[in-house]
């Protein structure tokens, strides 16, 4: 069953969640550190990442080029009206923001090479223990997150198990087309542009700044598309 790893990806978000539910009730000063300490975790993870890179020219240009297409489309504003729907069709959150906790969510557990490698792995060769690793963390995550930002986070199951099991889906066709050494360099840059998005996401959660992450998202595409043209350039010369 190829949509294995996403499906238990999913259901240990929304365990998650409810165990964070049951957490909730600490003081405010409490929830306020955590949220400081997590943004900081978050942004040592980013830069981790980020570090990873063969060709930062690549991230550069994709975090630019992305910005551009993420501004134009607003796909910031989008998110967070879709989180705003939900707060309207649920009622207000008294521990925290629906529509926060959604976003935040779902741009932590979307982001990053986990999600893509372990999709991957489901869909070509039946080997879920990527995506079961990343569950576990996303599970431990969003009961964290869940103190803070409040029940918004268990929607954010709907668009990681969505994201993985369409890569998953189409992970046959992917491997007949794709070479192993472009898709192993896709995969690096992809890990250092994702980092420099989860570093934002941690500067977000500390209070410090508030970057549009979604708007960023498209950097993903321009990096796919930068690497497959450094690629071919290379095999041809």
């Amino acid at each position: 069953m190829f949509l294995l790893g996403t499906i238990v990806n999913g259901l240990l978000i929304i365990a998650g969640t409810m165990l964070g539910k049951l957490l909730q009730r600490i003081p405010e000063g409490m929830k306020t550190t955590v949220m400081h300490g997590i943004g900081l975790s978050v942004m040592v993870l980013g830069l981790q990442m980020g570090f990873k890179s063969d060709n930062f020219l690549i991230v550069i240009i994709s975090l630019v080029f992305g910005a551009v297409i993420g501004e134009y489309f607003d796909l910031d504003g989008k998110l967070n009206s879709l989180g705003n729907w939900l707060e309207n069709r649920l009622g207000s959150s008294a521990e925290g923001s629906i529509s926060q906790g959604f976003v935040t969510a779902t741009l932590i557990f979307v982001i990053g090479a986990m999600a893509i490698i372990g999709a991957l792995d489901s869909g070509i060769r039946g080997d879920h223990d990527v995506l079961y690793t990343k569950a576990i963390i996303d599970g431990f995550t969003s009961v964290i997150l869940t103190t803070t930002l409040g029940i918004g986070v268990l929607f954010s199951a709907i668009p990681v198990m969505l994201y993985e099991g369409l890569i998953a889906l189409f992970a046959t066709q992917i491997d007949q087309f794709v070479p192993k050494a472009l898709m192993d360099s896709f995969i690096v840059e992809l890990t250092a542009t994702g980092g420099v998005m989860i570093f934002a996401i941690g500067m977000n959660l500390t209070g410090l700044t508030k970057i549009k992450v979604a708007n960023l998202l498209p950097g993903i595409l321009v990096t796919a598309i930068l690497v497959a043209a450094y690629y071919s350039y290379h095999s041809f010369v």
